[in-house]
C-alpha cells in the first residue's frame, strides 16, 4: 500500500487537544478553555491507503513512498457538512429577491420546491445533487449528511433517499419537513402516512429520521410520533429544533437522544442545560440568519455552558443557498461570538460528533485521510479573509481530489 507523507505544515489542525503542549483533553470547552484543535507547528502528515497512520513534527516524519510540499501552508481536516438539503429542483431567487428587498411575496416557500420536485426526473435531481457536492468538495467539504423532505409523497420521498445513497452514507429521512399540500386538512392523516407506508418505503436507504418540530409544521406530540416511529425502523433521530420561535424541539431531542438538534435559535436556559447534561450537539447553521436576516443563535451562550457545538451550511434553496463551510465560520465568528478556533472546531470535530462520528473531523491515527491544504499559514484565516477562496487542496479518503498546485 502507497504511503505519502505531507510536509512543511506551518500549522495542522489535529482536533485532539492532548497533542498541542500544555492543552488537557476535553470534549467540550468554552470561553475559559484552551485552543480545542490540538494545533502541530512545523508538522507533518502520513497518508497510507484511506487513513492517516502518523503525525507530528515534520522533523520526525517517517520515510514514505511520496512526499508532498504544503509549502508552509495549514492543514486542516476536512469539514463535516452535516445539515444539507440537496434533494431538489427548482428555484427560488424571487423569494430571496423580495425578501433582501423589503417586498412582499406571495409564493409557496417550501411548497414551490416540492412542485419542481415533484416534477423533476431523477437524472435532473442527481445532476443538481452531484453539482452541490462538486461545489462543496471545492471548498473543502469531504463528509456531508443531507435529507429528502422535498418530495412529501412516498414514492418521491423513496426516490430522494434512493439517489442520495449514492453518494453518501449520512442520509436522513424527513418526510415531515412540512405537511404534504394534499393533506392541509388532515395532518393526523399525513403523520400516518409518515409512520406507515412512507416510513416503510424510505428506511432501507437512509440512517437518519428528522422532523421539521415547528409552529406551522410538526408540534412536540406529532414530532415524537414520528421519531418514535423511525427509531423502532432503526433511524436514529435529528430534529429541526427551535428555528423561529420556542418550542419543545430541543427537550424532544435530548429526551430521545437524537444525534442533534439543529438551528437552535430561541432556548430557554433549561433547553441550554438539556444540551450540556446530554449527547445531542447544537447544530447552528448561521447561512439561514444570513439569508432570512433572522436572529443570530448565541453560540457563546452555548459553549459557555459546556454544550457540544457543529457549524453547517443548511444548503437548501430557500433559506440558506451556501454550500461554502468557509463562508459559515466566517458569520459564526462575526456575528455568533464563537473565537476562530471554536468555529474551525465545530465545522470539523463538531460535524463529525453531529453525525456520532470518530473517524472524520480530526487527523489522527486511525482517521479517514480527509484533509484540506489552506492558501495561508493559519486556520483563522478562514475567518480573518472572509470569501477568499483559500482551499487550496483536498484530500478524501487518501485520494487527492482537487488537484490546484500546492
Amino acid at each position: 500500500m502507497s504511503s505519502t507523507v505531507i510536509s512543511n505544515i506551518a500549522t495542522l489542525v489535529t482536533n485532539d487537544p492532548s497533542l498541542e503542549p500544555g492543552s488537557p483533553r476535553s470534549s467540550k470547552f468554552g470561553s475559559g478553555g484552551r485552543s480545542p484543535l490540538g494545533l502541530v507547528r512545523d508538522a507533518a502528515v502520513v497518508i497510507e491507503g484511506d487513513r492517516v497512520v502518523w503525525t507530528g513534527e515534520s522533523s520526525k516524519a517517517p520515510a514514505t513512498d511520496n512526499r508532498v510540499d504544503a509549502g508552509g501552508r495549514a492543514v486542516l481536516p476536512g469539514f463535516v457538512d452535516s445539515h444539507s438539503h440537496l434533494v431538489f429542483a427548482g428555484d427560488r431567487t424571487e423569494e430571496f429577491n423580495a425578501r433582501m428587498s423589503g417586498r412582499p411575496y406571495s409564493a409557496g416557500g417550501i411548497r414551490t420546491t416540492v412542485t419542481a420536485t415533484r416534477a423533476a426526473t431523477d437524472a435532473e435531481l442527481e445532476a443538481n445533487l452531484t453539482r452541490f457536492l462538486a461545489e462543496a468538495l471545492r471548498q473543502g467539504t469531504t463528509t456531508f449528511e443531507t435529507k429528502s423532505g422535498y418530495g412529501l409523497t412516498t414514492e418521491d420521498e423513496s426516490r430522494a433517499l434512493r439517489l442520495a445513497a449514492r453518494h453518501t452514507d449520512e442520509v436522513t429521512f424527513l418526510g415531515a419537513h412540512i405537511v404534504a399540500p394534499e393533506y392541509a386538512e388532515d395532518p393526523a392523516g399525513y403523520v400516518a402516512l409518515v409512520t406507515g407506508e412512507m416510513l416503510d418505503a424510505c428506511a432501507p436507504h437512509a440512517r437518519w429520521i428528522d422532523v421539521f418540530c415547528e409552529k406551522g409544521a410538526f408540534d412536540g406530540d406529532q414530532a415524537r410520533a414520528i421519531l418514535t416511529a423511525g427509531r423502532a425502523r432503526g433511524l436514529h433521530p435529528r430534529v429541526h429544533a427551535n428555528q423561529l420561535s420556542y418550542g419543545p424541539g430541543v427537550q424532544l431531542a435530548v429526551e430521545l437522544d437524537a444525534a442533534s438538534a439543529d438551528h437552535c435559535t430561541h432556548l430557554t436556559d433549561a433547553d441550554v442545560d438539556a444540551l450540556a447534561g446530554s449527547r445531542t450537539v447544537a447544530t447552528l447553521l448561521p447561512g439561514a440568519e444570513f439569508s432570512t436576516r433572522a436572529e443570530w443563535p448565541d453560540a457563546r451562550r452555548l459553549l459557555d455552558a459546556g454544550v457540544t457545538v457543529a457549524l453547517s451550511t443548511d444548503c437548501n434553496p430557500g433559506s440558506s443557498f451556501t454550500s461554502s463551510v468557509p463562508f459559515c465560520i466566517a458569520l459564526a465568528v462575526r456575528d455568533m461570538g464563537m473565537t476562530p478556533d471554536e468555529a474551525v472546531w465545530s465545522a470539523t470535530a463538531g460535524g463529525a460528533r453531529a453525525l456520532r462520528r470518530d473517524d472524520v473531523g480530526r487527523l489522527t491515527p486511525g482517521a479517514y485521510a480527509d484533509l484540506l491544504i489552506l492558501d495561508a499559514p493559519s486556520p483563522v484565516h478562514l475567518a480573518y479573509r472572509p470569501g477568499v477562496p483559500l482551499v487550496r487542496a483536498v484530500w478524501r479518503r487518501g485520494r487527492r481530489v482537487e488537484p490546484r498546485p500546492v
